[in-house]
């Protein structure tokens, strides 16, 4: 087992690895939910302005940036 396998097997094992992958998780949950009130959105005929399509593309735009954020930090960028 080579020295990068095991510093990525501790951090997995201790809070740090717990709470990157439940930042992922939630991360993932929420651009999923805001993708789900875009489309349900857009399937009610409402206008783009309409509070219910702005609040989904934020969510969904949160969620992935979020998600961008972490994935890059993992990777020590």
């Amino acid at each position: 087992m080579t020295v990068s396998t095991r510093n990525k097997l501790r951090d997995r094992m201790n809070g740090r690895g717990i709470h990157s992958g439940t930042t992922r998780l939630l991360s993932v949950a929420i651009a999923v939910i805001g993708a789900i009130v875009v489309v349900q959105s857009l399937a009610e005929s409402s206008s783009a302005l309409a509070g219910r399509l702005l609040i989904g593309i934020l969510m969904f735009a949160a969620g992935v940036g979020r998600l961008y954020v972490e994935l890059r930090r993992g990777r020590g960028a």
